[in-house]
């Protein structure tokens, strides 16, 4: 994919657009190359075209790897139509579990591994709140309005400075971390890969506006409690307010809109588009299967093994 991307866009003539059907949905080869391609829609890259972005062969590329990805989601959740019960689940299955990252930052874990948490979320907030604008143009009367409404507080409510992914820059800094764009990509293994993947496939595609709603909404609901945890934790290290400030506007803002995204939102929708249901509720449940996977492998396959969850040396390296 790099060295596609290093040509013309008009240089395609020996592209291969069939994906191996075999490769693994969430495994590394898929889910960076699909980062890559999907990066073409927010800041690109310093050498590369910008005419790759619509690129047809591309876009083919692209459509195959969604496919795979997006069929491994399906399979693997339950499915269904009860938005009401999934959007309760968010706070009494995952938010009591007693083995989560969060939960382990703050009973347990060390300056290192909160630093490498660190890494991995700011692939997800260098974006934060980004993919959802795409879905704005989808949605019509107060689901829209209510929408925007959260969106213009996850952007500092028209103040730069308290823009939530500037936000995120500022902590890197007080963690002494470097804040830049993406900095950390190269050594990010593919669970939170995935997750800011899944973002940007319901982002870009009208047909999958339900499950990005639905993904929002469980972003925006799971929000608060796990901000606290990370509050402790950073309190337990004597961590930079800068730090905490990130995590302290989170459970102020996403307070607020958990009950944005549940009555006008979400339920709006439903009352416009019923037969969006199945699409939220895969959106939710997407969700937390793709956090179970970073949990997973953050925890159980590396920390208590003793070892950093990045590639390579990690930051070390």
């Amino acid at each position: 994919m790099i060295g596609l991307l290093s040509r013309s866009p008009g240089d395609t003539t020996d592209v291969v657009s069939v994906v191996d059907t075999e490769v693994d949905p969430y495994g590394a080869d898929l889910q960076l190359a699909l980062h890559t391609c999907y990066e073409l829609h927010y800041h690109g890259f310093d050498d590369v075209d910008s005419g790759w972005e619509w690129n047809p062969d591309l876009l083919r590329i692209r459509a195959c790897m969604e496919h795979l990805f997006l069929g491994a989601m399906r399979r693997d959740v339950p499915g269904g139509m009860d938005v009401a019960t999934a959007l309760d689940q968010l706070l009494t299955e995952p938010m009591e579990e007693s083995t989560g990252v969060g939960q382990y930052l703050r009973d347990e874990g060390e300056w290192w591994q909160m630093q490498e948490y660190f890494v991995h979320r700011s692939i997800y907030h260098h974006k934060e709140a980004d993919p959802y604008a795409w879905v704005i143009p989808r949605l019509r009367g107060q689901a829209k309005a209510s929408l925007v409404a959260v969106e213009f507080d996850e952007f500092g409510g028209g103040r730069g400075e308290r823009i939530h992914a500037r936000l995120y820059a500022d902590l890197l800094a007080g963690a002494n971390l470097h804040p830049g764009y993406l900095h950390y990509l190269d050594i990010v293994p593919e669970p939170m890969l995935a997750i800011v993947n899944m973002m940007s496939l319901f982002g870009l595609h009208r047909a999958l506006r339900g499950a990005l709603v639905g993904h929002f909404a469980a972003v925006e609901i799971s929000s608060p409690p796990g901000a606290r945890r990370m509050i402790e934790a950073l309190r337990r290290f004597d961590a930079d307010p800068a730090c905490l400030l990130f995590y302290t506007e989170h459970v102020e803002a996403d307070a607020v809109h958990e009950q944005v995204m549940r009555r006008d939102v979400i339920g709006d929708l439903m009352t416009q588009q019923p037969e969006l249901a199945a699409a939220i509720v895969f959106g939710i449940e997407a969700t937390n299967l793709l956090e179970d996977h970073f949990s997973e492998q953050i925890l159980q396959q590396s920390w208590q093994q003793g070892d950093s969850s990045l590639r390579g040396h990690g930051l070390a390296g």
